[in-house]
């Protein structure tokens, strides 16, 4: 659901309309979750019943106020020492299309930020761009066509090397720290929520949401220079909306899991304010090796933080008990890297985490996302 998806993007377009592509004040890091919750009425909208299709939703969707393409990967050396790479694209629309004269908002009016991290077994990097979009597309820094598919921004691309949507390409480079994966699946995408319309409110709210959590990857990372050949399990989501959190929302804790029995779990909840009254909205979607689902009842899901971790001077829960008596399930989640901060301009914490169970159901790899954890807010609520 993606790296502090829509915070980051919201608040970096507030700042970067002002003042250029350069980096955010440090001073509003961690402000602004309120904006989540801001009317979008003159940007498109997600609802529910409108189809997918493809390929053309694996392109933009810029009378939409936010979407982002993203790629995790769990990966192995040849020792079997764990490696972790993460790319992300953003998409953020300047204005809505009502204001942008042709009645659709044209990539002019798109400022892209990208996110590219990579954990070893002992540390976490992490990196970021911007770019505004522009045309013609070919001359801009950044940008995403549908067929043949390829996002961008400058040489962090992600893009598609056949004829059809896969097999993928992933590549990144900063200084002497890059990644390039080959990226396959003989099992076809899963559309997330209800028929790809994945709510975040029982009030109403949620967005556009598929993904691609079969991939096979295979490639190598420079971690300082040095060329580390890997392979393992990669998971792409796809999201686009308008309006994310509702009013009393604060953020979310995400999860995207190989398991050992070759099943993918996808998890999250998003979390009330303290005080504010409701529930945190849960959801869950279980899929089988053949790519086929089960879908969740969020009563019935449990997500219970064991331990917080002080980093950055926030109160972190890196450490989970999950219960779903419904597919007689439970597990521990638990960070393999404490430190696996994005320190970027609004930051979030996201990396490579352990499924710690006694069945190969129970068991496996995968990642986590934290968001709306401000210095002063503890996960205690």
């Amino acid at each position: 659901m993606n790296s502090a998806r829509l915070l980051l993007v919201l608040l970096s377009i507030q700042l970067l309309v002002g003042s250029g592509c350069g980096p955010a004040e440090t001073a509003v890091q961690d402000s602004g979750l309120a904006v989540l919750a801001q009317s979008a009425d003159s940007y498109a909208q997600a609802r529910p019943g409108q189809p997918l299709v493809f390929p053309r939703d694996h392109g933009p969707h810029p009378g939409y106020r936010i979407e982002w393409w993203y790629l995790t990967a769990n990966l192995r050396d040849r020792a079997g020492q764990r490696y972790g790479a993460q790319w992300t694209l953003f998409r953020l629309a300047v204005q809505p299309k009502a204001t942008s004269g042709s009645g659709i908002s044209s990539l002019n009016d798109q400022v892209f930020m990208a996110h590219m991290a990579i954990t070893t077994p002992d540390h976490h990097l992490s990196f970021q761009r911007y770019a505004r979009g522009g045309k013609p597309e070919s001359e801009t820094r950044a940008g995403v066509t549908a067929r043949p598919f390829s996002a961008w921004l400058d040489d962090w691309n992600l893009r598609s090397t056949g004829d059809g949507w896969l097999p993928l390409e992933v590549k990144a480079r900063q200084a002497d720290n890059s990644f390039h994966l080959q990226l396959q699946s003989t099992v076809p995408l899963v559309l997330q929520g209800d028929a790809g319309f994945s709510a975040k409110h029982t009030g109403g709210g949620g967005s556009y949401y598929y993904s691609q959590p079969f991939l096979k990857a295979s490639g190598q990372l420079t971690v300082a220079g040095q060329e580390i050949p890997v392979s393992g399990n990669a998971w792409l989501d796809r999201e686009w909306s308008s309006q994310f959190l509702q009013h009393g929302q604060i953020g979310w804790d995400w999860f995207s899991l190989h398991l050992q029995s070759g099943e993918k779990l996808m998890l999250f909840q998003v979390r009330q304010q303290p005080g504010q009254a409701g529930d945190n909205f849960l959801h869950g979607k279980l899929m089988a090796a053949d790519g086929s689902t089960t879908a969740l009842d969020p009563g019935r899901i449990q997500l219970t933080p064991l331990t917080k971790t002080r980093l950055a001077g926030r109160d972190l829960p890196l450490h989970w008990r999950v219960s779903l008596p419904q597919i007689d399930r439970e597990f521990e989640i638990q960070a393999v890297v404490q430190d696996q901060w994005m320190d970027v301009d609004f930051p979030y914490w996201e990396g490579v985490v352990s499924v710690i169970g006694d069945k190969p159901g129970n068991r496996g790899e995968g990642y986590m996302e934290l968001t709306g954890y401000p210095p002063e807010i503890s996960f205690d609520h």
